[in-house]
């Protein structure tokens, strides 16, 4: 036999050995770790010496650094683009609240795609993309989901969460009910492949953490200050730094459930934020935080662990965003993607593992209440059309627009050219914000997921009728005190059938028996507000006073009004007052609606 022949046969041996040997390999399991409204240097990583993130530091240390990692500047659309791979306008999400939240429904998930591969796939905390199935998380490709849809969560402490589709009251700390949910999932699915997103509702506010971690922080002297440190509230830069310990004690847990299962070498371990901080704290310079198409407002902390494949302790110097996480991590799990939109995002694998010789230059786009950004390697085209040389300048502080001005022509143009493809000929427009309701209908009645919700967030107050504060998200209806006061749901029913109604409600003792009405199409169900139920606001749940804009909670109880008959198609869903016998008819939370048969 000859040489040639000889080594063309050892290296058809050594492929079909090494193929053998990856197909052969167990799938890895992934874990996402999503922060809210934690800002680039909420980290010991990142050089803040106030705070102490071991855990989440550690991912760095064993992993990969995304240094230049983008994300959105609010919270519902970063979440779309993790889980679709494509820019948020794309897929319908074009607010953060009052259904404008919503993912469009032939958008296909990342979940979806691990899901088809035979994971185990679970999502516990912080949706924030959509309420009611088919928008609900355990339709778009989880099969197990605990938390809350909403974008914002009154309540910190023995919070009420949903469990697929109820709701339940539970005990402790909402970031560590949470973790503990994503622990027993991990338990019991440790044998299999699993992809397990836990997106934290932290340190988003109210401003409420346990005592245990705000006495570290209470009296503690904040020496690194905001970029523009006159807006800063140092008391709530220390909560949010208390908060940022809690979760990193989470992610400690989470790593070392990893552990006790002998999991940690293969499974791929993402952690990112959402936005920029939620007030202004340090940044590093950064301009922008929470909100901004600035750098301070869309830069994201982002690393990823997987040690049987990634190099650890290496720092990826090129731009990336959420909408790579998508195609990225289905590459690095060997996963078919779900769905043929295309994708936004790019596979980061080559970068992650330190294979890519030469990447191509790209540009990545943040867009927040009409305003655009785009970002390349070098430069930062803000929404006003100034120019800055992010490598010479981070901080935003010299327009360099006159002094390069065929780059600054260039992305002015990209910038237009991706409105239009974006917006179409609503380029120019804002999208809805504040208490303005989506006009997409709500969908309700589908058999296989009988309980459709319906949160006073997604209904429109109308006559006299109020919200309990000015941000929507965890409101509830208040101020129902005549016969004009309503409140108004646009369903699309799907199925025609009998659907037991539950109203959650408060309402003064004195005022208890008022007959109200609750109207679809032609059908009516008439029931009683009693017994009285008028619990005191919390007001011992907070560590620092709530923000003005978000509502203090309370204790609502279910009033079980009866069974309506509700006909398929579109319309108002309306419940009003027919009697009042005092002063008020009730506070409204929310309204739940279970298809009976039909």
């Amino acid at each position: 036999m000859n040489a040639v022949k000889t080594v063309g046969i050892f290296l058809q041996i050594l492929f079909v050995t090494t193929f053998d040997a990856v197909a052969a390999a167990p799938r890895p399991n992934v874990v996402v770790l999503l922060a809210d409204d934690a800002g680039w240097g909420d980290y010991s990583r990142n050089g803040n010496r106030q705070v102490s993130t071991p855990h989440i530091d550690s991912l760095a240390r064993d992993g990969v650094t995304l240094d230049r990692f983008y994300v959105c500047p609010v919270c519902s659309p970063t979440r779309a683009e993790l889980l679709t791979g494509r820019y948020h306008p794309r897929t319908g999400v074009r607010g953060v609240s009052t259904g404008q939240e919503r993912m469009d429904l032939d958008e296909r998930t990342i979940a979806e795609a691990f899901q088809a591969a035979g994971y185990a796939t679970g999502a516990f905390g912080k949706w924030h993309n959509g309420s009611q199935w088919p928008y609900h998380p355990m339709a778009r490709g989880f099969d197990d989901y605990f938390g809350h849809t909403s974008g914002h969560w009154g309540e910190y402490f023995d919070a009420p969460l949903e469990r697929r589709g109820r709701m339940e009251r539970t005990r402790g700390y909402i970031v560590d009910v949470c973790t503990d949910e994503a622990l027993a999932f991990i338990d019991l699915n440790h044998k299999k492949p699993f992809f397990c997103y836990v997106p934290f509702t932290t340190p988003h506010s109210p401003w409420a953490v346990p005592e245990e971690d705000w006495k570290r922080f209470q009296d503690k002297p904040i020496t690194q200050l905001a970029t523009q440190p006159a807006q800063e509230n140092i008391d709530h830069t220390r909560c949010a730094l208390a908060m940022l310990e809690n979760q990193d004690r989470n992610v400690g847990r989470i790593l070392d459930k990893l552990a006790e299962f002998q999991l940690a070498d293969n499974t791929i371990v993402v952690y990112f934020s959402d936005n920029g901080p939620n007030s202004a704290r340090w940044t590093g310079g950064m301009k922008g935080r929470k909100g901004s198409t600035d750098e301070g407002g869309v830069r994201s902390a982002c690393f990823v662990r997987w040690p049987a494949r990634l190099p650890r302790g290496r720092t990826v110097p090129d731009i990336a965003g959420a909408i790579d996480l998508l195609p990225t991590l289905t590459a690095l799990a060997g996963v078919t993607r779900v769905g043929d939109k295309p994708l936004d995002g790019r596979d980061l694998s080559p970068l992650l593992r330190g294979a890519a010789s030469q990447w191509p230059e790209r540009m990545i786009f943040s867009t927040w209440a009409g305003r655009v950004s785009v970002r390349t390697q070098q430069y930062r085209l803000d929404s006003t059309g100034a120019l800055y040389d992010m490598t010479a300048d981070p901080g935003q502080t010299r327009n360099v627009a006159g002094e390069q001005p065929e780059v600054a022509a260039r992305l002015v143009q990209a910038v237009a050219d991706w409105r239009t493809e974006m917006f179409g000929t609503d380029a120019g427009a804002k999208p809805p914000r504040g208490q303005a309701v989506d006009p997409r209908p709500i969908p309700v009645g589908y058999p296989e997921f009988p309980i459709t919700m319906l949160p006073a967030r997604d209904g429109e107050p109308r006559g006299g009728v109020l919200r309990s504060s000015g941000a929507p998200n965890c409101s509830y209806f208040v101020n129902w005190t005549d016969r004009e006061g309503h409140m108004v749901w646009n369903l699309d029913v799907r199925t025609t059938g009998n659907y037991e109604v539950v109203i959650d409600y408060t309402c003064p003792i004195a005022d208890a028996g008022s007959v109200i009405e609750l109207s679809f199409g032609e059908n009516r169900l008439c029931g009683s507000v009693k017994p009285g139920w008028n619990p005191p606001l919390y007001t011992n749940q907070d560590t620092l006073p709530r923000p003005s804009g978000e509502s203090q909670m309370k204790e609502f109880r279910p009033l079980t009004l009866g069974t309506i008959r509700l006909e398929k198609g579109t319309g108002p869903l309306t419940l009003r007052a027919v009697e009042i016998s005092g002063s008020s008819v009730m506070d409204v939370r929310r309204v739940t609606l279970t298809l009976a048969g039909s």
